[in-house]
């Protein structure tokens, strides 16, 4: 993603619903104040994340809820008031209904087929061309690394139940707010203090246990590294389209489970460095990963 500190930023998303006839439909919308076809799209609210942003827009905007998934593409262009910068994600719509309003005015959902045309900005549909590029129907597994956690060697317990620190308790609850617009139904962690800490507010957000994924911990991965990879592939397999899972791991499996993903589907990642709370939405396509994307917190 951009990092031009002096730039404009907006989050918005392709969303996107199957369909029997098309494969897939897509909603563009239409904005009477510049009476233009475009994609849902808007600036954030105050410390508000690029995710977050997505899925509120795209809910003000259209009146359907979402789901999002990979991370589309991000575009800049100039406008009066300076660079803007655009994060755009998949958006699988679960529900919801359009109603005219002050920004919007119509809606329309089209195939692929007829929405490229539609839209006015060659940038719209340079995006729709990178939403093209993958199969719509992907799942999705969300891997973290734990928060901050003091430092090993100032614990006086065995290591498996070192907490959180108050920075790490404030970096999970961004973890939260920022992953939950992933739609997870699921939340895990290796059996250790500070991973199931650190996805517990998401967990209590969606209402749900955080459960035990031993394989996904440093001391097993040293033992059977393979196996770490084949339940990340499973967890992959069991999103049925309802919505992901969340796990919760270290930072001696992360990288390398992603690395091994990466090469066995032939994808170069730019890095795998995983540093503590930041996050990586995994898509697949069955057992084959075809995207990573990389989440940092602003203080990581």
């Amino acid at each position: 993603m951009a990092s031009n500190e002096t730039a404009l930023y907006a989050a918005g998303a392709v969303l996107w619903r199957p369909s029997r006839k098309h494969g897939v439909k897509v909603a563009v919308i239409h904005r009477p104040r510049y009476d233009d076809w475009s994609l849902p799209k808007g600036k954030p609210e105050h410390g508000e994340y690029p995710p977050a942003t997505a899925l509120r827009e795209v809910t003000e905007e259209t009146g359907f809820t979402a789901r999002l998934g990979r991370h589309i593409d991000s575009i800049s262009y100039e406008t009066q008031a300076g660079l803007k910068v655009v994060h755009y994600f998949a958006g699988r719509c679960t529900g919801g209904e359009f109603e005219p309003n002050k920004e919007v005015d119509k809606l329309r959902w089209l195939p692929l087929r007829e929405a490229r045309p539609r839209l006015t900005y060659s940038r719209d549909r340079t995006v729709l061309d990178s939403f093209i590029a993958l199969p719509a129907e992907l799942s999705t597994v969300v891997l973290v690394r734990h928060a901050k956690a003091g430092q090993r060697d100032a614990f006086a317990g065995a290591d498996v139940k070192r907490p959180l620190d108050r920075r790490g308790e404030r970096q999970a609850d961004q973890l939260a707010q920022q992953i939950v617009a992933f739609g997870p139904v699921t939340v895990a962690a290796a059996p250790l203090t500070r991973c199931r800490q650190t996805v517990l507010p998401l967990a209590r957000t969606l209402g749900v246990s955080v459960t035990d994924e031993p394989a996904l911990s440093e001391a097993e991965y040293q033992h059977d590294p393979a196996a770490a990879r084949r339940r990340v592939i499973e967890l992959a397999l069991a999103d049925d389209g309802n919505g992901p899972a969340v796990v919760c791991s270290q930072g001696g499996v992360i990288p390398g489970v992603i690395k091994s993903l990466a090469s066995r589907a032939g994808l170069t990642l730019p890095t795998t460095t995983t540093p503590k709370s930041a996050y990586w939405v995994l898509s697949f396509d069955d057992k084959r990963l075809r995207q990573a994307d990389r989440y940092l917190l602003p203080d990581t």
